[in-house]
């Protein structure tokens, strides 16, 4: 069984982004599992960071994510030991889930003062942003 550290997909990413979706919609684990076809004990290890997923789970739920699915891949580090990955985004996803990606990919930030900076942001963005305005900022179409 492969070592978690050497693991090619970054289950704690896909979990949290999961929990957040889940609880934004209110939906149970079963109702998220009704519309992925993963199933609710396989999302409930994913969410606590203990399960890994098979490469079809993956692909159904960045769908269900709407994210690339690049998004959970571990970052791979070059031949001079660095990561030179870059955080990849659909431009459909929202400014919060885009910020939130960056913030956590900076090696300059602890996980928490990711997290709290991206919680954060998310009030500021909901306080600040218009009503007519998609989640991008763009005028919505009538």
């Amino acid at each position: 069984m492969a070592d978690q550290s050497k693991s090619l997909v970054n289950t704690v990413e896909l979990g949290r982004a999961i929990r957040r979706k889940r609880e934004e919609l209110g939906l149970s684990l079963r109702d998220v599992a009704d519309e992925t076809d993963v199933s609710a004990s396989t999302l409930s290890r994913i969410e606590n960071g203990t399960g890994k997923p098979d490469a079809d789970n993956i692909a159904r739920l960045t769908a269900w994510l709407d994210m690339p699915v690049e998004r959970v891949m571990s970052a791979r580090k070059n031949e001079e030991g660095t990561d030179n990955s870059a955080v990849v985004y659909f431009p459909r996803e929202a400014t919060p889930d885009i910020v939130e990606a960056h913030l956590r990919a900076d090696r300059n930030l602890s996980e928490e003062t990711a997290k709290a900076l991206s919680e954060l942001f998310r009030v500021a963005y909901a306080q600040f942003s218009h009503p007519g305005e998609d989640t991008r900022g763009r005028n919505k179409r009538k």
